[in-house]
């Protein structure tokens, strides 16, 4: 499909499968490379990110976790700048590797307060892996240590990002028509 119909929207096909699949091998090769021997803990954080997490725990061949965290930012089609945690994280993180799984990081308050809450908890290491980066969005100075690719600053849907909750199933990545 090269265009789709979410609600009251219409948006373009911007980014198919087959490349988000490629950028998703690079991200696990380089986690395969850096964590070998740590048996790191991946937090997915949903909701968008759960496809991200589910094709890159398919390629990880190190030894590794995952566990899940809820947080919302998002209104519409735009960041409400108020990070709300859902579902918090349960496991005992003290002295571990943790990775944090994000499906995209545009204005950076959400990755950012989520590393802070979980360094709170003790762990050896946080990184933080993301399917999308939005540069040119960033309000703030984030380090991310793996990205799948950079991305214009549209809104778009697909891949397990939604507007206002629909959209998540689709296997590409669409952006909204203004």
């Amino acid at each position: 499909m090269n265009r789709v119909k979410i609600l009251d929207r219409e948006f373009d096909l911007s980014i198919p499968e087959e490349k988000l699949l490629k950028a998703v091998d690079q991200v696990a090769e380089r986690i395969n490379k850096d964590l070998d021997g740590k048996n790191p803990l991946m937090i997915c954080v949903l909701n968008g990110s759960f496809m991200f997490a589910s094709d890159l725990m398919k390629r990880l061949t190190i030894a590794c976790e995952i566990s899940f965290v809820k947080l919302s930012s998002y209104s519409g089609t735009g960041s409400t700048g108020t990070v709300k945690e859902i579902i918090g994280l349960n496991q005992d993180i003290k002295d571990r590797t943790v990775v944090l799984l994000e499906d995209i990081v545009d204005t950076g308050l959400t990755i950012i307060n989520t590393v802070e809450q979980v360094k709170q908890m003790g762990p050896a290491d946080v990184r933080v892996a993301t399917m999308l980066f939005k540069p040119d969005a960033c309000k703030r100075d984030v380090k991310l240590d793996y990205v799948g690719m950079d991305i214009p600053n549209d809104f778009i849907v697909g891949y397990g990002l939604d507007y206002d909750g629909y959209g998540r199933n689709l296997k590409d990545i669409y952006t909204v028509v203004e």
